[in-house]
């Protein structure tokens, strides 16, 4: 899973023969089996899963290292297998290279500098479109922009871009989602020719690091998982533990260092992006009618 972004080898074609693929395919797994004894013999060990999951950091700065159209289909089609609500596969990626379409971009993001720069940039959306084209089929009639629908939408976006993410990981990538782009939706829709029944949930800049930040601690597993009932009760305790917690991590981190807390933050992000034309925009794209 330490993967270096090394394209893969196509080991079949229509003038290949059984044999010669087999012999190839060989080949490959002597070679990776060859790197894995190297890599042990130096100490190495390879990184699991959960491990990966559990070093994802957000990266903004990026080599120069081109991301192939090959790597990026790689990691498209393995999002594509994550689940979907009633398996109506909602998203819409829109791949963003124009120059000028990402400097737009950025200015809406307010000013996000990796929206220019990153080797890949990526516009999530949610898509309707197709299910109410099987809707007509069906003779069922248009959507009518229930907020189960939105729903629907929305969490199928973010579990396929997620999927995205951790496949890119996989591949010796690193990402970052950009949620300025709700800052004027419109404004997206206008530049990327958006519809009706698509809006957009947030950007993704890829490429290869070029940074090492340090990871964020997050809140102790016991403070999200309740046992059989919700307790509201530990949610103050919770808060100040993880205050203290993270006050002397943003004190101590290699950048960037600030004297601030969870609570500071959270509420800074909270409260001073309600983004108050959301609701309105959202009715436009033909959603949160009803």
């Amino acid at each position: 899973i330490n993967g270096a972004g090394a394209e893969a080898t196509h080991i079949w074609d229509s003038k290949t023969t059984l044999r010669e693929a087999y012999a190839t395919l060989m080949e490959q797994y002597r070679l990776l089996f060859e790197i894995g004894a190297q890599n042990r013999a130096r100490g190495y060990e390879p990184m699991t899963f959960k491990a990966m999951m559990n070093e994802h950091r957000s990266i903004r700065e990026y080599d120069d290292r081109p991301v192939s159209d090959d790597t990026l289909r790689q990691i498209l089609e393995s999002a594509q297998h994550a689940a979907s609500s009633s398996f109506i596969q909602a998203t819409a990626i829109v791949r963003v290279a124009n120059a000028d379409t990402r400097a737009d971009i950025s200015e809406v993001a307010g000013g996000q500098r990796w929206v220019r720069e990153a080797p890949i940039f990526l516009v999530w959306c949610a898509d309707m479109t197709r299910i109410e084209a099987a809707s007509l089929k069906a003779d069922a009639g248009e959507l009518d922009g229930w907020t189960e629908h939105f729903i629907a939408a929305t969490v199928d976006v973010a579990l396929v871009a997620q999927n995205a993410l951790l496949a890119a990981e996989s591949l010796g990538l690193g990402g970052v989602y950009i949620g300025g782009i709700r800052n004027n939706p419109a404004r997206v829709c206008e530049l990327l020719e958006l519809p009706r029944l698509v809006y957009p949930v947030f950007g993704m800049c890829l490429g290869y690091p070029a940074q090492d930040p340090g990871i964020k601690p997050r809140m102790p597993l016991d403070a999200m998982l309740h046992q059989e009932r919700f307790d509201a009760s530990r949610a103050t305790q919770i808060v100040d533990a993880y205050d203290a917690q993270m006050a002397d991590y943003y004190a101590s981190r290699g950048s960037n260092v600030r004297q601030s807390n969870w609570s500071a933050q959270t509420t800074n992000a909270v409260q001073g992006k309600r983004r108050e034309h959301m609701l309105g925009f959202l009715q436009e794209q033909g959603y949160l009618k009803k």
